[in-house]
């Protein structure tokens, strides 16, 4: 049984191999730029709509809603990067019914990668909102001394985030390998709608993690409505 889909090895030639995980990501991504491609090229603004304009309409409401209830005021300026994210993590647990499928997702390499896109854009959304000075100052704050502190907070969620998903696909994968040598066929069956269930989740909590780190990096401090009056006054002459 295969603890990793960087077990299967498809071809190598001394240090370069080609791994389930590579192949299986680049088909998800192939299969969803067709699929988006496909979807999107006959939108209409007309009232008459299909039936996939309208599931995907809801779709992209759906997660725009999300994004803006975690805080983020304009959640079309994030919408590109967190719902990649959240399609690629529930796309790769979906297409597990797939014969020979192994989902990316259960390779410690492929949620690392996926952590770090979070890890980049965190500091990429801060500055574009606050500026360079206006996001570093937040290291900061409430002062100096926390920013050992900061710099770890932003090293750990990365790892925790990486852990966590692997960590929760690959036992779903590893419960489902194990019923399948010594149950019989009903058992793996309802484990694997089970696991589909679980990827949804977890496609949910890491694009809603990520979301809310990019909320903490772009929040602007709004000084109390008191203050601004106080401040009004002395602006007075």
């Amino acid at each position: 049984m295969r603890l990793s889909p960087d077990e299967m090895i498809f071809w190598q030639n001394g240090f370069f191999r080609l791994n389930a995980t590579i192949v299986f990501t680049w088909a998800l991504m192939l299969v969803l730029s067709v699929g988006s491609k496909l979807i999107t090229r006959k939108l209409s603004r007309e009232l008459a709509r299909s039936r996939w304009q309208n599931l995907l309409e809801i779709i992209v409401t759906g997660i725009e809603q999300q994004i803006a209830d975690v805080g983020l005021s304009k959640p079309g300026r994030y919408l590109d990067f967190l719902g990649t994210l959240f399609l690629f993590v529930a796309a790769s647990a979906l297409f597990t019914v797939v014969p020979g499928y192994e989902p990316p997702t259960g390779s410690l390499s492929t949620t690392v990668a996926l952590a770090l896109c979070v890890f980049v854009a965190v500091p990429f959304f801060g500055i574009r909102d606050q500026g360079v000075g206006g996001y570093l100052t937040s290291y900061i704050k409430p002062t100096v001394v926390m920013l050992p502190f900061n710099i770890i907070s932003e090293v750990s969620r990365t790892l925790a985030l990486a852990v966590r998903l692997f960590g929760n696909m690959m036992s779903g994968a590893m419960i489902i390998g194990i019923l399948l040598t010594i149950t019989p066929l009903f058992f793996p069956i309802v484990m694997t709608v089970l696991g589909l269930l679980t990827g949804m989740v977890q496609a949910y909590i890491f694009f809603i993690l990520a979301a809310v780190y990019i909320a903490a990096a772009v929040r602007v401090r709004k000084p109390k409505p008191g203050t601004q009056a106080v401040a009004a006054t002395d602006a007075t002459p």
